[in-house]
């Protein structure tokens, strides 16, 4: 079996478009907020202070950290992890294909079917959720 590797970008490209995402917003983010607290600052005729800024952008940020992204991040990397250990709630439906794909190699070719199936199981690592195939 041919199994290229790919390169980093092409690998981990949902990965690397999302970090372009967070990186903008939270420049937007820091940046709309000077706007903003300049514009309060100068409204109450109150001195701009650096100080007083980074306090407020800090806690506005791991405030919405804590209500949108953590959770997020836990819906997501819980999930993966669960389906990577192969819980019952991840199941994808696929193991009695699976199987009976198995079966159809070992039957139509009994002297390689074995290394054609190591092969596979081993370039697709860690999506085995049947317990037949987990201790493998």
């Amino acid at each position: 079996m041919d199994t290229k590797p790919r390169s980093l970008w092409k690998a981990y490209g949902y990965a690397w478009v999302t970090l372009g995402f967070f990186i903008i917003s939270l420049i937007g983010h820091w940046l709309f907020g000077w706007f903003a607290y300049v514009s309060e600052q100068q409204a109450h005729a109150q001195s701009i202070q650096t100080s007083e800024y980074l306090v407020e952008m800090m806690r506005d940020t791991l405030e919405n950290w804590q209500s949108e992204f953590l959770q997020l991040l836990w819906q997501v990397g819980g999930l993966a992890i669960l389906l990577y250990v192969g819980s019952p709630q991840s199941k994808e439906g696929d193991d009695r294909m699976e199987a009976k794909i198995d079966a159809i190699l070992r039957k139509l070719d009994p002297q390689n079917a074995e290394s054609i199936i190591k092969t596979l199981d081993d370039d697709y690592a860690g999506r085995h959720t049947d317990a037949r195939h987990a201790h493998r």
